[in-house]
């Protein structure tokens, strides 16, 4: 059963939301945020603009903007900080809104070779660093 919009932390925008990510920029039909767990540099998640919609439900137009926006993100991703790899991950089971964890690993650095973790709780960033991150991603994507 779908989660209402009401307990959605992306569709309530509240400090939950804040205290898990930044809100980097607008796509054509997604959000792009910026992970403040910042294990794996760069790692962000495009959040679909609709709630409750899974991704066999929407229309050939729908899906293929979506996909889009995670490939736009992931390609800035890769330009901003050369990862080895990025990884991908679409998991609600008890959030009801569509969204894909875009995940830079690298060869030396945390969890690379395994799956990656939601939150390791290992890596924050300052102020500074943060903004420095988002525009390294807002400057090619």
């Amino acid at each position: 059963m779908p989660s209402p919009v009401s307990e959605c932390l992306y569709c309530q925008d509240n400090e939950t939301l804040h205290n898990l990510m930044i809100k980097i920029c607008d796509l054509e039909v997604s959000q792009l945020f910026l992970f403040k767990e910042q294990s794996y540099k760069g790692r962000c998640n495009v959040v679909y603009k609709d709630h409750g919609v899974e991704f066999h439900e929407l229309s050939d137009d729908q899906r293929n903007a979506f996909m889009r926006d995670v490939a736009t993100t992931a390609k800035a991703i890769a330009a901003a900080f050369n990862p080895t790899k990025i990884n991908y991950g679409a998991y609600a089971d008890t959030l009801s809104h569509l969204h894909m964890h875009i995940v830079p690993k690298y060869k030396e650095g945390y969890g690379f070779g395994g799956v990656f973790e939601m939150n390791p709780q290992k890596t924050t960033l300052s102020d500074t660093e943060y903004a420095e991150v988002i525009e390294k991603i807002k400057a090619v994507i």
